[in-house]
């Protein structure tokens, strides 16, 4: 149902028309794509940028990829060779990332999700995964998931963007599970990332993880730091939940904060683009079959039949006006 007074805008998407429910608190405005992986189209504050916005390329194309943000779930990143293994036996996985030989990020960023509730400020998406047929092979066990925002605005100049995600075991078989947030932000030549963590996964040519290493001197972001011409796609360990991005040239501050289960971030700053993207998730890269091979502490939980978990991020900006 939505809500008295709340906005509903149509996108022409090739020959398709999606709706985009539109959030407004003061100043601040989200626009969500239900119909596009669940995703984030725009998230502004007085016009500007917090989040990247979606070019109108995306949205002919129907490119998730390019959009503001997208949720991870039923696990976040990469399943190594799109085949996992739990509880002794050995599944195959569709794989979902062009040429990739891997699986990544789950299925619900590929996937149109269902408006439950809307008003001005806050909106509830809800997917049902059967694991009926060809759904099977992107993951073979029934979930329910859904995605609950809310933004507010204090001020004309502050706006927090608050998501929570959740999953359900809609089946009658526990499985393996993880959450996430992919969101990318904008970033110019001034833009800074801080936060702490204990320690960063190295990747090895297949883009999986292959030494972990203490996250000290140059893989260190408890200062402040720009990018520059490296390239940076890494995950961080024991992250304490909080990191902050800096643009002295849009004189704007974003902190992402999650609760303690999104104990994670990955990091992906691509050298010579115009975007980074934080994402708080809640284990490690290939931590299923990582864990079946005997790796401790990679994250990974199971889910019961009938159980939910949930998890929270918070997007809160900042801008001073120049005097």
């Amino acid at each position: 149902m939505v809500g008295q007074g709340q906005k509903r805008r149509e996108v022409l998407r090739s020959d398709l028309v999606t709706q985009t429910i539109e959030l407004t608190a003061g100043a601040a405005r989200v626009g969500l794509l239900q119909e596009l992986g669940g995703s984030i189209s725009a998230f502004t504050l007085d016009g500007r940028a917090i989040l990247r916005s979606t070019p109108g390329e995306a949205l002919a194309g129907s490119n998730v990829r390019l959009t503001s943000l997208y949720p991870l779930v039923p696990y976040s990143n990469r399943i190594r060779g799109a085949s996992l293994t739990f509880a002794g036996r050995r599944i195959p996985l569709r794989r979902n990332f062009g040429t990739s030989p891997h699986a990544i990020h789950g299925v619900g960023w590929q996937r149109a999700w269902a408006v439950q509730a809307a008003t001005s400020t806050s909106a509830t998406l809800t997917l049902a995964h059967g694991a009926h047929g060809d759904d099977s092979s992107a993951w073979p066990w029934p979930f329910r998931a859904v995605q609950a925002f809310d933004l507010a605005s204090s001020d004309p100049h502050r706006a927090l963007l608050t998501a929570t995600l959740t999953i359900e075991n809609a089946g009658d078989a526990a499985f393996p599970f993880g959450l996430g947030w992919h969101p990318f932000f904008p970033r110019d030549s001034t833009t800074t990332l801080q936060f702490a963590a204990a320690g960063i996964w190295i990747n090895d040519t297949a883009e999986m993880p292959a030494e972990r290493l203490d996250a000290i001197d140059e893989w260190s972001f408890k200062e402040p730091r720009a990018f520059g011409d490296s390239t940076i796609d890494n995950l961080f360990t024991e992250w304490n939940g909080v990191a902050v991005l800096a643009s002295a040239q849009r004189n704007l501050v974003t902190t992402i904060e999650a609760d303690s289960s999104c104990d994670r971030l990955v990091v992906y700053a691509p050298a010579g683009r115009d975007f980074i993207a934080v994402e708080p998730v809640t284990h490690e890269t290939d931590a299923f079959n990582r864990t079946a091979t005997g790796a401790k502490g990679t994250g990974m939980r199971v889910l019961a039949p009938g159980a939910a978990y949930s998890c929270t991020m918070r997007i809160a900006a900042s801008f001073k006006e120049p005097r």
